[in-house]
């Protein structure tokens, strides 16, 4: 079963400098039918102005990767970290016990367009981690690329849940093939572009829910670049308290 929402339906904000569309109940905006999927807990895709941002805040007990499509942002931590991350870069915070950070548009001039995802994690509580690399986009390129699993296999993100998040580039007449494990779930997100899903089109700000598929074809990409997680099967979503 492949359940397509699309992105017109998400939750939108508005705040000036910040322009968001919430795939989830998120903040003021709250759907009771979009509450998180599996342990799959927020997608919000935001724009922000030149020279704005978000000020020093907290989290924890959250799973919070952060993925640029344009520009750059600026990141800055009680751990000590301090960082820009561009497209093509791969950013995980764990929140754990605790941490505090900001995020700002790191130029003067441009727009910053970014997902950010939060993830509810295995464990609760356990001590604060940051993390970050380059992906180079050829292993991307009409082929799936891991970013974060439970294991940090294949040099991906370690991440404190049983997930896996993949990425991949596709236009033309490139495609991809994605195998679900036997009675996984997954969740699939169009960062940008149009791409064919199982013969079913998908344009930027595109969600689907799959249940009891395991083969998943891309094809037909213009422009496309899509994330895939592969999601423990429906579980009653365990918020461990997590803060926002």
């Amino acid at each position: 079963m492949i359940i397509i929402r699309a992105a017109a339906e998400r939750g939108q904000s508005d705040h000036g400098w910040l322009r968001s569309a919430h795939t989830f109940s998120f903040a003021s905006y709250f759907d009771p039918e979009q509450s998180g999927f599996s342990d799959l807990l927020v997608i919000n895709e935001d724009r922000v102005d030149p020279g704005m941002g978000f000020g020093s805040h907290s989290h924890r007990n959250l799973e919070i990767f952060t993925y640029v499509l344009e520009g750059e942002l600026a990141h800055k931590d009680s751990l000590g970290n301090g960082s820009t991350i561009k497209p093509g870069d791969v950013q995980l915070m764990s929140a754990g016990t605790g941490v505090v950070h900001s995020e700002f548009n790191a130029s003067q001039t441009s727009m910053v367009h970014f997902l950010q995802i939060w993830i509810l994690p295995a464990q609760a509580n356990q001590p604060a981690n940051y993390q970050e690399y380059s992906l180079d986009p050829v292993h991307k390129r009409s082929r799936f690329a891991l970013l974060l699993s439970p294991d940090g296999d294949d040099q991906s993100l370690a991440i404190n849940q049983d997930v896996r998040v993949y990425t991949a580039e596709l236009d033309g007449y490139e495609a991809a093939h994605f195998k679900l494990r036997p009675g996984r779930y997954g969740y699939v997100h169009v960062a940008r572009g149009t791409v064919l899903l199982n013969g079913k089109w998908m344009a930027a700000g595109d969600g689907a829910r799959i249940m009891d598929e395991t083969d998943l074809d891309f094809s037909n990409g213009r422009n496309a670049e899509v994330l895939v997680f592969d999601l423990r099967p429906d579980t009653r979503l365990r918020q461990p308290g997590r803060g926002e």
